[in-house]
């Protein structure tokens, strides 16, 4: 027997029992006349004193970081208790110490706070998930994972697998392929999601389905993607789309309860994509703090500055409580970063409403009256500055969106525990892809139109409404889904719209068509992206510490170092030509 308790469950309640524990060596403290090792396994960490004829054998074995040790001893109270850790009441006299296994000096402390660079930690993520702060990551991703099962499970909703080699379909990001040696010159795909396997399911009357499967998508990486993902896939039929969002609103705040004791009476915010894009500048807002856009361009156009008169569109955000803040050069700063190549913007006019009066960078432009008008469209008050920009609606909506959200992380207003979830609907079914002088699907080619827009398919496609809802959670989409389209001849109308010719669709989606013919049910559903949803429950926006062994934003492993290339006598098996690369270009 290694062990008989965990470092972290010692309390006060084990003083006087004689126990074992094993772990790591967290660290030695050598005071002399007695030596303190900190001992430390998945459950926590508790202190070891050594001291009379134990501390010259434990001497001997010249302990260091991260040695593996089994230890024997009797539970006493601390004299100096640690409040901050939970078995800071008590500490173990060790009587015996066995040396397990031995270490080589870490690359980097292994710590809360550690010296190693991102990298680094990434090619020894395997000492790297030894640090607390990734510990309790890993092990809030297995309990929202239980969780969602438990609730999806006690909704009747049937767990079951679908393929990992599938076919190979266009719309969406680029596919992963897989060769096929029995089938030469074919290809699997990796499945982007379940989307068609559940909708057959759907048709085969299974009723209610979820998956937590891996997905994967070839496509550019940042913070909060991975060539490989998780998510919660579900599906259901006979069901409208206020009861889909119902169910898994409903999963929402069972996670919120569970996890953070926050309780939900009332339903979540819905509002529409339109509404969305025209208040918050994105369709996935942040509503932790208010800062909406308003558009002013009839308040302001016809004054004379040719700046608003000339462009389509003027908005603005009124930022409270920072007029007196905010300097000539801290809004000259804001005005840079709006005309960063990333954003594009031309610029910002500001105004400051100080002891009942204004004033502006247009101030020879407008009258006091003039200002006090926008002053009430955005219910300022004194204190609060209006920050204005102007050009196309989309463009400008967009800066102000980003502009909105780079105040509240300034002023601090976008608080990690704080959890503000809403919906956003009405999507656009299609939208004009002018590069390529087509229509492509917002959701997916399945998303079902909105009834009373069905007839605006054959005349102005543009305005055509999905039944499509997302789930977002402090400006970050973590959930989508929509209703199906179940009908064969709708279903051929909408590949028609996205200029699929009837062979093109009969070749990729023929057995899903062929299915719809044999009775298919009406269905909808949602997937939740489950690593982007853990990490927001646990207070960040970047998945990769929520993932046991994530691929850096190249898309290596660099731990296993992967991708790597493959021998030639296997690409020939495959019949596969492959130039010779210079892959170091890619580490």
């Amino acid at each position: 027997m290694y062990r008989t308790h965990k470092c972290g469950e010692l309390r006060e309640t084990h003083i006087g029992e004689t126990i074992k524990l094993s772990g790591w060596v967290q660290k030695v403290r050598d005071l002399g006349a007695m030596t303190f090792i900190d001992l430390r396994d998945r459950y926590g960490l508790c202190q070891l004193v050594v001291e009379g004829e134990t501390q010259s054998k434990v001497s001997a074995l010249n302990l260091g970081r991260e040695y593996v040790i089994s230890v024997e001893g009797n539970v006493r109270e601390r004299e100096s208790k640690n409040p901050q850790l939970p078995t800071g009441d008590v500490e173990v006299v060790v009587d015996v110490v066995e040396l397990l296994n031995a270490s080589e000096v870490p690359p980097f402390t292994i710590e809360d706070k550690t010296d190693g660079g991102e990298e680094l930690r990434m090619k020894y993520r395997y000492l790297d998930l030894r640090r607390e702060p990734l510990k309790q990551n890993l092990l809030l991703r297995s309990k929202v994972d239980t969780l969602v099962r438990e609730y999806l499970n006690a909704q009747e909703f049937l767990n079951i697998e679908t393929p990992y080699l599938i076919k190979s379909t266009p719309e969406g990001a680029r596919d992963f392929l897989v060769p096929s040696r029995l089938n030469k010159g074919s290809f699997y795909a990796l499945p982007q999601s379940p989307q068609t396997f559940k909708q057959l399911l759907m048709v085969s009357g299974y009723d209610k389905y979820y998956q937590i499967v891996r997905c994967f998508r070839d496509e550019d990486l940042r913070s909060d993607r991975q060539p490989e993902f998780t998510q919660v896939d579900c599906e259901m039929t006979f069901v409208t789309q206020q009861e889909v969002m119902d169910r898994f609103e409903g999963l929402m705040k069972y996670l919120l309860k569970e996890i953070h004791q926050i309780e939900y009476s009332s339903n979540f915010p819905v509002i529409t994509y339109q509404e969305s894009m025209a208040s918050y500048g994105n369709d996935k807002p942040d509503i932790r703090f208010d800062m909406k856009i308003k558009e002013l361009t009839s308040l302001v156009q016809g004054k004379g500055f040719k700046v608003f008169d000339a462009q389509e569109y003027v908005g603005g955000i009124c930022v409270k409580n920072v007029a007196k803040e905010y300097s000539r050069k801290k809004i000259d700063t804001l005005i840079e970063w709006v005309k960063r190549p990333q954003l594009g913007g031309a610029g910002l006019v500001w105004v400051k409403y100080e002891q009942g009066t204004s004033k502006s960078s247009v101030d020879k432009f407008y009258t006091e009256q003039d200002k006090q008008a926008w002053k009430e469209l955005f219910g300022a008050e004194d204190n609060d500055m209006v920050l204005i920009a102007t050009g196309s609606k989309a463009k400008t909506q967009a800066i102000l969106g980003e502009l909105r959200l780079e105040l509240a992380d300034t002023l601090g207003l976008r608080k990690e525990n704080e959890f503000a979830p809403l919906w956003i609907v009405d999507f656009p079914l299609v939208e004009w892809d002018e590069e390529a002088q087509r229509y492509h699907a917002v959701h997916h080619p399945f998303t079902a139109p909105k009834q009373e827009d069905v007839a605006l398919m054959d005349t102005d496609p543009a305005s055509v409404r999905a039944q499509a809802y997302d789930l977002v959670l402090n400006g970050n989409e973590v959930g989508g889904g929509s209703i199906r389209i179940h009908d064969s001849k709708l279903q051929s109308k909408a590949f028609s719209l996205l200029d699929f010719s009837e062979q093109e669709a009969q070749e990729q989606f023929g057995f899903l068509l062929n299915a719809f013919k044999y009775g298919a049910p009406p269905h909808g559903g949602l997937a939740l992206g489950f690593d982007r949803l853990v990490a927001l429950l646990g207070g960040q926006e970047t998945i990769r510490d929520f993932i046991a062994f994530p691929k850096n934003n190249s898309g290596r492993d660099i731990m296993i170092d992967s991708p790597s290339v493959i021998q030639e006598e296997v690409l020939a098996e495959l019949e596969i030509n492959v130039p010779k690369v210079d892959i170091s270009d890619g580490l």
